[in-house]
């Protein structure tokens, strides 16, 4: 988080209470990095209102500049801003598709998910972070480089977070069932996977000093066990990570990420492999 110099608040003029810019204002204020403010829009002018968010945080000495842009949709909007202003992290207000147009079209958070060149925290509420559980969700038993290296980045923006706001560390990874079938002895017993998903946490628990107590290893989907523990441990933020995907795999298949993104309380922070942001940032400039 450390690294992050420029946050993208992308500011909902229908709503009264601005949550999204409440968080990355707090935040800003920790790690000492300015904010820019876009509202998605092209039928109405919001100058007023954007010059009036400008001014409440120039008092609280956060540093700030402010636009109103529209290209096509919500989703190319953000990420054209994101790589216009140079912003190292998008803060959105998430809220919740109508299940019924869910089912039909891919809801537009889920679009930014996938498609933008920057780390995206989706505020959930208004809740203080200060002294709350931060819970970091990765997938222990996934041994290819790319899911290795965006698990250390998962665990290192949680550990980060959770000394900025002084609260405590947990750490989620669900594992598979048992197989029968499987030509691998360990996946054929309970036992021996929750021993090697255990043992394999280890580099987390031992490098960021993660307690007994705050590492959860169970059985079961991630898109459930993630909700599920962070509703058990009233986490404040969870970050988890999501790989971006396209066509019809990306409509019927999604990921962990999106599916658990309304079923968490908590606000999300959603993080993807360093090549993946490479390549969606050059198509952008394309």
């Amino acid at each position: 988080m450390q690294a992050v110099k420029r946050i993208l608040v992308v500011i909902d003029p229908t709503q009264e209470e601005q949550v999204a810019l409440t968080r990355a204002s707090l935040i800003a204020g920790f790690i000492e990095c300015e904010l820019h403010l876009l509202v998605c829009e092209d039928r109405q002018d919001y100058s007023d209102l954007l010059a009036r968010l400008r001014v409440e945080q120039d008092a609280k000495g956060v540093r700030c500049s402010v636009t109103q842009d529209w290209h096509h949709n919500l989703t190319d909007t953000i990420c054209r801003a994101v790589t216009r202003e140079g912003c190292d992290l998008v803060v959105k207000q998430h809220r919740p598709d109508n299940p019924l147009r869910k089912a039909l079209l891919t809801p537009d958070d889920w679009k930014l998910l996938r498609y933008c060149p920057a780390p995206v925290l989706m505020v959930k509420t208004g809740d203080s972070w200060l002294k709350g559980n931060v819970l970091a969700a990765v997938d222990v038993g996934n041994h290819d480089d790319q899911h290795h290296i965006l698990h250390d980045t998962i665990v290192s923006h949680a550990a980060d977070i959770a000394e900025m706001v002084g609260g405590q560390l947990h750490l989620v990874s669900a594992h598979p069932a048992p197989m029968l079938s499987s030509a691998d002895p360990d996946y054929q017993l309970k036992e021996r996977i929750a021993a090697d998903y255990l043992e394999k946490a280890g580099q987390y628990t031992d490098q960021y000093g993660i307690d007994a107590a705050h590492l959860h290893i169970a059985e079961g989907p991630a898109d459930f066990l993630v909700p599920d523990v962070a509703s058990k441990i009233g986490a404040s933020v969870t970050v988890i990570g999501t790989v971006a995907r396209k066509g019809l795999a990306g409509a019927l298949i999604g990921n962990t990420a999106e599916v658990v993104l309304d079923q968490l309380g908590s606000d999300v922070l959603v993080l993807k492999p360093e090549d993946t942001l490479a390549h969606l940032e050059s198509l952008l400039e394309k």
